[in-house]
């Protein structure tokens, strides 16, 4: 018996939207990290990229618990001496929303190529207003909407 892996041709996207009002950083990014990966799918294979597309939308109304908004804190370096740079989760939101959401997914895909072209399938908007109402009507809103 042969093990079964899915074509590229074989794979049939479908385009979710999450609603991220008031819920919790870290479950909706892990809601977000399975679609993209496709593990919600019966032909999931963990070396391909068959996941779907995910729009996230009011990425500034995300919440986090307990003290987050002022202990957790975003570092990154510029690459000079006494190049690191730090921004806690409050300067972040109020900066950009979007990028709390796309590195907490991020965090969550694999650290490698693949996880590099999957995160290409994420969308996030601040705003409840998205461009991308012609991919999700072409597969009807009821079968694409992720539960809230």
């Amino acid at each position: 018996m042969k093990t079964y892996s899915p074509k590229p041709a074989e794979v049939e996207r479908r385009w979710h939207v999450i609603d991220a009002t008031g819920r919790p950083l870290g479950r909706l990014a892990t809601e977000a990290a399975t679609l993209l990966r496709g593990k919600h799918k019966p032909q999931f294979a963990p070396h391909l990229a068959i996941g779907d597309f995910v729009i996230i939308v009011n990425a500034d109304k995300v919440e986090v618990t307990g003290a987050k908004k002022d202990d957790k804190i975003y570092y990154r370096h510029t690459q000079w001496p006494g190049g690191l740079r730090q921004i806690t989760w409050r300067q972040q939101m109020q900066k950009d929303p979007r990028k709390v959401v796309e590195r907490a997914v991020k965090g969550m895909l694999p650290h490698n190529r693949l996880g590099r072209r999957i995160f290409t399938q994420l969308k996030v908007y601040a705003g409840p207003e998205h461009p991308h109402q012609a991919q999700v009507a072409g597969y009807g809103a009821d079968k694409t909407e992720a539960k809230a």
